[in-house]
């Protein structure tokens, strides 16, 4: 019989880094994820501020600003926060005035970018991933 000495070891070897690999995954698409949601929510937020007679672009910009630093982005002063009030959307057989706002958010993974980085030899690679959400909703 072989001896069979340091087996599991090699064994323990090859299954740990893809075992890491996939849970840091879990935890960085998570994060990803939930960095959309605040983006959804936040120009869901902007856009009913939007609709409102009366209000300004800065007034939909800071309440979407605030709900981004109310959900815990690293800068939420990167985010880019477009307004368009001249959209037109259905009823039925009608039509009706719109306001969009629209949300994009430059998203680094904390773990796979930098490995990214290691792996390709590309300075493209491992680059910020633009996020956007937006959000239409009808003129009051």
């Amino acid at each position: 019989m072989r001896e069979e000495r340091g087996a599991a070891l090699l064994e323990t070897a090859v299954t740990l880094p893809l075992l890491l690999l996939v849970a840091v995954g879990i935890f960085e698409f998570g994060r990803a994820f939930q960095t959309w949601q605040v983006l959804t929510n936040a120009a869901r937020e902007g856009a009913r501020v939007a609709v409102l007679p009366g209000t300004d672009d800065e007034a939909v910009r800071t309440r979407v600003q605030t709900y981004l630093e109310a959900g815990a982005l690293s800068s939420p002063e990167s985010a880019d926060v477009t307004i368009n009030r001249t959209v037109e959307v259905s009823i039925g057989s009608d039509t009706a005035s719109a306001s969009t706002v629209a949300v994009s958010y430059p998203f680094e993974f904390m773990v796979l970018q930098p490995i990214a980085r290691l792996i390709v030899r590309d300075s493209t690679a491992g680059g910020p991933i633009a996020i956007g959400a937006s959000a239409t909703m009808r003129n009051e």
